[in-house]
């Protein structure tokens, strides 16, 4: 493991090529939410550590997997790439051709040693929703049998941030800036579409909590989501309903 001194500045470098890579995405997915994200991983860890002597943490793993968890997302790989060539950086741009591989080659880029760069991209590989559900079997092994502790706390605290009253601003944003290309022609391009996406899916969230911290933090904002789509609905009821 390097010094705290070279980790930090790491930490600090790769905050910027974060913020070179994400700052032209919407609200919901900009350089403010990884911050959040980071924020609330570093309370997580710091409960879970106390919860949990037994269990051994990185913690720079920890604050770099989740400042790093949406470099690779598909939604955004254009902006990304453009922002990486933008900046002349070979090794990024040559990174921005796999997704699979943008964190990992980052972090070399920026004098990551070469088991923290691989240790980093296998968590944000494996941070998303899609991907759990895609293969939960994998997270699971990779968190409960190969040590990947940290995975847990990253993707919480990413969950968390799709929850609550921060997820409802999130989610209404994402819909006016992204929506429209995620559904078909004959699909109308509405505000309710985003309250099927709360059932669809920010509700389910909670259930896929792996700390007992992320689980109890995730129960009340779920709560903040139904109780909102409750007054929705009753809103939406008055507005329609004639008499």
């Amino acid at each position: 493991m390097a010094p705290p001194t070279e980790l930090h500045h790491l930490y600090t470098t790769m905050a910027a090529f974060v913020t070179s890579c994400m700052s032209a995405h919407d609200p919901s997915h900009n350089p403010a939410h990884v911050h959040r994200v980071v924020t609330l991983a570093r309370t997580i860890l710091e409960k879970e550590q106390l919860l949990h002597p037994d269990i051994t943490y990185d913690e720079d793993v920890v604050k770099l997997a989740a400042l790093l968890h949406d470099i690779g997302d598909r939604k955004y790989l254009t902006q990304v790439a453009a922002a990486t060539s933008a900046a002349g950086e070979q090794q990024q741009q040559q990174a921005a051709v796999d997704p699979g591989r943008m964190v990992e080659q980052a972090l070399l880029a920026h004098g990551a040693d070469v088991a923290l760069a691989a240790r980093v991209q296998t968590i944000v590989t494996h941070v998303s929703y899609s991907k759990e559900v895609k293969d939960p079997a994998t997270v699971r092994r990779l968190i409960d049998e190969e040590g990947y502790v940290e995975l847990a706390v990253v993707q919480d605290a990413d969950r968390l941030d799709a929850l609550g009253a921060v997820g409802i601003g999130r989610c209404f944003t994402f819909l006016g800036a992204q929506g429209r290309k995620y559904l078909s022609p004959e699909e109308p391009w509405d505000m309710n579409n985003a309250i099927a996406h709360f059932q669809d899916k920010l509700e389910r969230l909670e259930g896929m909590m792996k700390t007992q911290t992320g689980r109890e933090m995730a129960r009340v904002r779920t709560q903040r989501l139904i109780e909102f789509r409750k007054w929705w609905e009753e809103e939406m009821e008055e507005a329609t309903h004639i008499p």
